[in-house]
């Protein structure tokens, strides 16, 4: 079979399974496209290192066409899918200046994603960045670094208040992550390097509307790290809904009643509660007559085929089977499914047999604080310095590339012993942004 004759295996996002999807694709007799909206990889797990100035974006992102360059069947396109034609097997996407192109499959394998959840109130996004992207990261970095960088130039307390108080909206594990790790940067990395004030004194919200942090891990668990943020000085408010957000505050409510209402000054809000599908996830489920849940997700047979469409597969977060979690494991381990799936019919000319997806819970990790970290495998449950250390071994274990496995390990080591936190450089977005933003806020301000 020429390569033209090829079957053309279509696979849709960078991520653990888009991205794993077409490695397992590598000895395959077929032509694959990798189609992402970013030019890297991004280990999503660590972005809240990123955003806390422990870790550059290079540590955790690598770039797709590199991860690629030796598997010879590999096609890297950039741009995002907007629309596919079922009948005539091709997918729409547009490029970054927004203009389209068409790619043909015969096999299409989704892995988009999901994107931050705002819950009907996208208003939000303006003062309250999520942690799903870079994009992300470095938008809550630059607003984390100014806010410390305005209290050291403002001339009273009762100023500096809402530039020191820092909120986090949900308790689960970015959430409890995050939050922890700006108490790190306020205690230990920032503590000698400021003379008006003493970033110790920095207050971190969390805000919860359940009963305890991190609800998916074992109530031990849950309160061994809600011990641990009580001693980092975490403060943590349970049982309360993020009600309004603006550029200098958050307003809760209480879920119990009487609904109590309460007004927090603060300029950086970090959004960690919950996720739901890119906008082409409903375009794929009209198109394919797929049904979706509450939050988007695409729900798929045993074999993760879109039901009717045994050519088209949906995998990782996007996917919706058994209540399968949103996790990176589950998306790795589809998308290495997946790809002997389809290596074995393109071998067999569409005579395999498709075993059911199995998928192997190898556990839940959560980073709490310096020394402190949850692992929960099966009956295997440890926190405090042992779980620390599982933690570090693991997220090493999955990152992409030699050169960053290396670069963080230093990194983390810089940090634990010389308390420094050199990732810190703000960006303001692009080039006339940066120009004009001091002078433009001037005159705002005057007006």
């Amino acid at each position: 079979m020429t390569a033209s004759e090829r079957p053309h295996v279509l696979i849709v996002g960078g991520g653990f399974g888009g991205l794993n999807a077409a490695r397992k694709l590598r000895n395959a007799d077929v032509d694959v496209t990798l189609l992402s909206r970013g030019t890297s990889h991004v280990f999503q797990p660590l972005l809240y290192q990123c955003a806390t100035g422990l870790l550059s974006e290079g540590s955790i992102a690598s770039p797709l066409r590199h991860l690629l360059r030796r598997q010879k069947n590999a096609h890297v396109a950039l741009g995002e899918a907007t629309a596919i034609d079922v009948e005539t097997r091709t997918l729409t996407a547009c490029r970054s200046d927004g203009s389209t192109f068409d790619l043909p499959f015969d096999h299409l394998v989704v892995a988009a994603g999901m994107q931050q959840a705002y819950h009907g109130h996208d208003e939000y996004i303006d003062w309250a960045p999520g942690m799903k992207t870079l994009d992300d990261a470095l938008t809550i970095r630059r607003t984390l670094i100014t806010a410390f960088e305005m209290a050291e130039s403002l001339p009273t307390a009762e100023e500096r208040r809402p530039w020191l108080t820092f909120v986090v909206a949900g308790g689960g594990p970015t959430g409890v992550e995050i939050a922890g790790q700006i108490r790190e940067l306020a205690l230990h990395a920032l503590t000698n390097e400021f003379r008006s004030i003493d970033p110790r004194e920095a207050r971190v919200l969390l805000l919860h509307g359940g009963d305890r942090v991190l609800p998916s891990f074992g109530e031990k668990l849950s309160r061994n790290a809600q011990r641990t943020l009580d001693k980092v000085g975490v403060e943590t408010h349970l049982g309360v809904h993020v009600t309004d957000v603006g550029p200098d505050h958050v307003e809760t409510t209480t879920k119990a009643e009487p609904k109590t209402t309460t007004r927090y000054g603060a300029h950086t809000i970090v959004w960690t509660c919950g996720v739901e599908a890119v906008p082409f996830a409903k375009e794929l489920a009209a198109a394919l007559g797929a049904s979706q849940d509450r939050s988007g997700r695409i729900a798929v047979e045993p074999d993760l085929t879109v039901p009717g469409h045994p050519n088209i597969w949906v995998i990782g977060d996007m996917m919706a089977r058994d209540n399968l979690p949103g996790v990176a494991e589950v998306a790795m381990q589809g998308g290495w499914y997946v790809g002997k799936l389809i290596a074995a019919e393109v071998e067999s000319d569409g005579n395999a047999t498709r075993a059911p997806f199995k998928y192997r819970d190898l556990g839940s990790a959560a980073y709490v604080a310096r020394g402190h970290a949850l692992i929960q495998a099966g009956p295997l449950h440890l926190s405090g310095r042992l779980g620390w250390i599982f933690w570090g071994v693991i997220h090493i274990a999955f990152l992409a590339g030699g050169r960053n496995r290396v670069g963080t390990v230093l990194n983390w080591a810089a940090t634990l012993f010389l308390g420094s936190r050199r990732e810190r450089a703000i960006t303001f977005g692009d080039s006339r942004i940066a120009r004009n933003t001091y002078f433009t806020n001037a005159r705002k301000n005057a007006s």
